[in-house]
This record gives C-alpha cells, sequence and structure tokens, in this order.
C-alpha cells in the first residue's frame, strides 16, 4: 500500500481538507495511519493508469460534460425525444462532440479500452464455449481494438476483424492477429460466422438496434455458415441477486439515459428487439462478468 505524494495545502486550508479526508476514510477510499493517509485498493484502482475505474472516472467526469446533469430536469419538461446532451449543447450528438473534441475522444476510447480488458478476461475464462467452431468474427463498434485483440489472443485460429467508423477505426491498435475495416454498421456489415456486439446496442433506441441486429443477421447469412450474433451488454435485473450489480445497471441506465438517449434493457426488452429484428431464437447466460450478461442470437 503506497503512501500518497505529500502536498502542503495553506494553512487555512487544514480544517477543510481534514473534514474532507474524514469523509474520504469513512468511505473507504484512504486509510488513516500515523504515516498519514494510504491508498486503500478503490484508491489504487482509480488512480492507476489504464484502469477500469481510473479511465472511466476521467472519462464521466469531464468538466464540459458533467454540467449536463444540473439541467437534466428541463428533459422532463419539454416535449420531443432529445437527449439532455442534446438539450445542453444546442442539438449536437454525442457522437459528434467526441469527434469534434478529440481530447474527450480520446478519454472515451481509453475508457472503452480499459472496461474491455476487465470484460473480456471474464468473458473468455467464463464463456470460452461460445467460440467453438467459428472461423471468423467481426466486432462490430470495436473501436481501437482491445475487445478483438483478447479474441484473437486466447482463439489464434480464429480470423478477427475490428469494423468501426472509419475516424475511429484509424486510431486502431496495429496487430497482425486482426483486421481493421471503415465502415457503417447501419449500411452493410462484413460477412462472418459471428458478430460480435459489446457494449454497442446500449448506445442506440429500440428502432435503431433494430436495424442493427438486422444487418447483423444480413452478414452472418451472406456467409453461408450458419453462424450467430454474440452480445455481450447489461441485462437489468437478470438472475443477480446483488443489490450493488442491479444498483450498477441502473446507474448505467441513467448515464445511456443522458448521453445519447439510450437505455439499459431488461430480459423483456431485449427479447423484444431481438424477435422484431428476425431471429430465430436465442440463448441468454447469466451475470458471470460483473454487470454484464451474453447474449446468442441465431438466425
Amino acid at each position: 500500500m503506497n503512501l500518497l505524494v505529500p502536498y502542503q495545502s495553506p494553512p487555512e486550508k487544514d480544517s477543510m481538507l481534514g473534514r474532507l479526508m474524514t469523509l474520504l476514510v469513512n468511505k473507504g477510499i484512504f486509510v488513516q495511519s500515523e504515516a498519514g493517509y494510504q491508498l486503500t485498493p478503490a484508491s489504487e484502482l482509480i488512480l492507476t493508469e489504464g484502469s477500469n475505474m481510473g479511465a472511466n472516472l476521467r472519462f464521466t467526469t469531464y468538466a464540459e460534460v458533467i454540467k449536463i446533469w444540473s439541467r437534466l430536469s428541463e428533459v422532463f419538461m419539454e416535449s420531443g425525444e432529445r437527449s439532455l446532451f442534446e438539450k445542453a449543447f444546442d442539438g449536437k450528438k454525442f457522437w459528434e462532440f467526441t469527434k469534434e473534441k478529440p481530447e474527450y475522444g480520446k478519454l472515451f476510447d481509453n475508457a472503452m479500452a480499459s472496461l474491455s480488458n476487465a470484460v473480456m478476461r471474464g468473458l473468455i475464462a467464463s464463456y470460452p464455449h461460445i467460440f467453438d467452431g467459428l472461423n471468423s468474427l467481426v466486432d462490430v463498434g470495436g473501436g481501437t481494438g482491445t475487445a478483438v485483440k483478447f479474441i484473437a489472443g486466447a482463439f489464434p485460429n480464429l480470423k478477427c476483424t475490428v469494423f468501426d467508423l472509419p475516424h475511429v477505426v484509424a486510431k486502431a491498435l496495429k496487430s497482425e492477429s486482426f483486421d481493421v475495416v471503415g465502415g457503417d454498421m447501419f449500411e452493410k456489415i462484413l460477412p462472418a460466422d459471428a458478430i460480435f456486439l459489446k457494449n454497442v446496442l446500449h448506445d442506440w433506441n429500440d428502432e435503431d438496434c433494430v436495424q442493427i441486429l438486422k444487418r447483423c443477421k444480413e452478414a452472418i447469412e451472406s456467409n453461408n455458415n450458419g453462424g450467430k450474433v454474440i452480445v455481450v451488454d447489461i441485462i437489468i435485473g437478470f438472475e443477480s441477486n446483488d443489490p450493488k450489480t442491479t444498483e450498477t445497471s441502473l446507474l448505467f441506465d441513467i448515464t445511456m439515459m443522458g448521453l445519447v438517449g439510450s437505455k439499459e434493457r431488461s430480459k423483456q426488452e431485449w427479447h423484444d428487439i431481438i424477435i422484431r429484428s428476425g431471429y430465430s431464437d436465442y440463448k441468454f447466460y447469466p451475470v458471470q462478468l460483473g454487470i454484464y450478461s451474453v447474449i446468442e442470437l441465431y438466425p
């Protein structure tokens, strides 16, 4: 357990700083000893560069964006379907903002990559069989390639491709173990035995999700090898008795509502969009990935 770097605040701030540290000790962010304040596993996780919580904390507390939450009540006072983000930024969508603000786009990429590190380790350890018999896989909305790097490393005979918007894949990891292709998932997706969607569908409303899933179905059907779609996302309340898991899922739900006007979904809501997209069958796997579940969709 490492000591914090010494910092001397102005003497007149000692009392205020002490009160703040008392709260942080109470919340388990620090521990206090004769040597001073020390990090706990929670604060080490937050401060570690590239960690799941650290990268996500920097993304979610970006000063220009965090101000949107002070206007939350305004969304409920007007008609229309604009997200809180669009309301706060004069109609500009979240995705436009990340493209126009490179520093925020980088924070977003880092947050998604670090989240992938944790989720993909759990996925491959808990559900390796979902990749059995596959010869090719396309990670749709795969960002900079973190998730596919894990899959390609665990299954070297599986031909993997990252598929995302051109300006996104331009920043993708360079690797001989997978390909990178730019495109629009609403128009056409590369054919493969499996289409992989991790933390993608929760970014979109039901109508958009149906369109994405239809493009995925076309991609696996055009490959003429059976195939399936693998979704890694939140299923609110699905086979979980852990209050913290439910709480975190609901907080994610409100975050999606605010940023992009979308949502996390219940089991019934997932069922509805899967059936509307034309799939003949599907299978849910219970939560073993923190707050995430796995859904296999069959054409």
